[in-house]
């Protein structure tokens, strides 16, 4: 491949796949992008996009790394609904207690297709980007004419194929999310198979729309955590003065699309419950069981082929509960876009030098995902060694954060939103703190934070009496 890809082909149009055009859109590349769906032309689910129905939050950091492929698209976010909140407003009960609120992250909340739609007429205004929709990619051939690849696809209607076309790519990136077939491709074209990690705690989640004005909620969400034997849930702003709340179990405890708000009311704090007394739930109960994380290790690959690279979901997919998927895609298409400027991703080799920087980027919230699913015993297989310590270390400053350590309750912040490493937690400081609660105590917990705003909750209690 030359020193500047020509042609680009990206597989797949939701959010991993746009990140990548993104990235590579710039004055004398191509870029077309080959989606299966037939995308909706306002905001709406659809069948790609398995879990667009549930909850979503963009972590911190890859809010700023959107920021970067698109300058500007938080502020589209919230000029077409989404709704800005700072993290450290949440009601969020962890298993030791409710979180210390302190200041901590902007983020901006909304449903996955209004986010989609944002960010699709976004990249799809750049220069050399199209979109070809409705239309499957088949696979993949070594290229002729001094072209890397060939991809075939069909377009369908109904069970006939109207239209076959191949596609000549000086580079392809395959984001086309968990279903991803590129294990199959490489496999017709000779290439070594790719190692393969998976965690299931066996996750479900069910989700529904609650009508209720924002300004009658005191918190700015509810975050209930599921844990081992106990139902979990959340509730999120999202656009239109409408909420979306969220029942999550493991196991035997996974909610159904039977009535949501009974399965609220097993979970161990009422507050969920609550918000959902105080509105109107709307529409059907979305349910979604597809949570088992599973990794790539793509970079491994020693004949990895030039000209071929794979991001977001295809080369690794997480537990979506953690809010991980949408913010790490966008950390690897600020990478893909700063090998493509430089050079370095058109040098031999490039393709899997960069699935290595992909693979850095991947690590953190990996662990984090698998670190907390393999406490659950739903998850086959349990932490062993360093991990099994560092999680013990983790759960300590978690009792430290719910009895109202703000220094510890940042710090466990910044590193859920991957604004900072891991090793943030292993500071002096952090340790005198532990020290010294071991010594004093760890004081009063947090108290339970008002979820309704006192009109509302004067409302409700009138109207139980």
């Amino acid at each position: 491949m030359g020193a500047s890809p020509r042609d680009v082909v990206v597989v797949g149009a939701s959010l991993g796949g746009l990140f990548a055009a993104a990235a590579l859109a710039r004055p004398g590349t191509r870029v077309t992008v080959v989606e299966r769906d037939e995308l909706p032309e306002h905001p709406a689910p659809r069948a790609g996009v398995p879990q667009g129905r549930q909850p979503h939050v963009l972590l911190h950091r890859g809010l700023v790394a959107m920021e970067q492929l698109l300058p500007g698209v938080r502020d589209d976010l919230l000029r077409a609904g989404a709704v800005a909140l700072d993290t450290g407003d949440l009601a969020w009960l962890n298993e030791p207690g409710w979180a210390t609120p302190v200041r901590e992250y902007g983020v901006v909340s909304a449903t996955r297709p209004l986010v989609e739609h944002v960010v699709r007429q976004r990249v799809l205004a750049l220069r050399g980007v199209r979109l070809v929709q409705g239309t499957r990619v088949q696979g993949l051939a070594r290229g002729v004419g001094g072209r890397a690849w060939s991809v075939d696809t069909t377009r369908r209607e109904g069970h006939a194929v109207v239209r076959r076309e191949r596609l000549e790519a000086d580079l392809v990136v395959d984001a086309s999310g968990r279903a991803s077939r590129l294990p199959l491709w490489l496999s017709e074209l000779g290439v070594e198979p790719a190692r393969r990690h998976k965690v299931d705690a066996r996750v479900g989640y069910a989700t529904q729309v609650l009508e209720l004005p924002h300004d009658r909620v005191a918190a700015a969400g509810v975050v209930v955590l599921q844990r081992a034997g106990a139902r979990g849930g959340l509730a999120l702003p999202v656009e239109g003065d409408r909420w979306l709340v969220a029942g999550v179990g493991a196991g035997e405890l996974r909610p159904s699309r039977a009535d949501l708000r009974t399965f609220l009311g097993l979970v161990p704090d009422p507050a969920l419950a609550q918000l959902v007394d105080a509105g109107h739930l709307v529409g059907d109960v979305a349910v979604h069981r597809q949570t088992g994380n599973l990794r790539h290790d793509y970079h491994r690959v020693h004949d990895w082929p030039d000209g071929l690279l794979v991001l977001g979901d295809a080369l690794c997919c997480f537990n979506p509960v953690y809010g991980q998927g949408i913010a790490v895609a966008a950390l690897e298409a600020v990478e893909l876009r700063d090998a493509d400027a430089s050079g370095r991703l058109g040098r031999p080799g490039g393709a899997r030098r960069l699935l290595g920087r992909f693979a850095s980027v991947v690590d953190v919230p990996w662990g984090i995902a698998t670190g907390t699913d393999l406490r659950l015993p739903t998850t086959e297989g349990r932490l062993t060694g360093l991990d099994a310590a560092f999680s013990s270390w983790t759960q300590e400053l978690t009792r430290l954060a719910a009895h109202g350590d703000r220094t510890v309750q940042r710090s466990l912040s910044a590193v859920y939103h991957l604004a900072a490493p891991p090793t943030t937690l292993l500071r002096p400081r952090l340790l005198a703190h532990a020290l010294r609660a071991r010594v004093t105590g760890v004081g009063p917990g947090v108290p339970r934070p008002q979820i309704l705003a006192p009109a509302q909750a004067r409302r409700d209690s009138a109207a139980t009496s």
